[in-house]
């Protein structure tokens, strides 16, 4: 059974920082293409960032510069480190990853507000 649990969302003040975690299971994770996407009320979710099983990124151009992206294939987690926070990254994040099927974590709420 596949699992994926995001953890480390919360409230921060607009340029602070946040760190969020992917925890999978029932996956060859270190083959695996993990991705973080976002959802904000009333918008489409849409890719945050993504890392290949070689360590190849990609990001939406709304977060380069400020976002990275990375793996622990030891521990079967992704991370997204989140700098410079602006009030418009306020969203749901959530994991994915596609194995045939495409799997979600449940989400995590971040909030940038002072």
């Amino acid at each position: 059974q596949v699992q994926l649990v995001e953890s480390g969302g919360g409230l921060v003040q607009p340029g602070g920082s946040l760190r969020l975690s992917c925890a999978a299971s029932g996956i060859f994770f270190s083959l695996a293409t993990m991705g973080w996407y976002r959802q904000a009320p009333g918008k489409q979710r849409e890719l945050v960032a993504r890392i290949t099983n070689v360590g190849s990124t990609n990001y939406a151009d709304s977060v380069k510069g400020r976002f990275t992206i990375s793996r622990d294939n030891a521990k079967n987690t992704v991370y997204l480190q989140m700098n410079s926070l602006k009030p418009e990254d306020t969203a749901v994040y959530y994991c994915n990853t596609a194995q045939g099927v495409v799997y979600w974590g449940q989400g995590t709420q971040v909030t940038v507000s002072s």
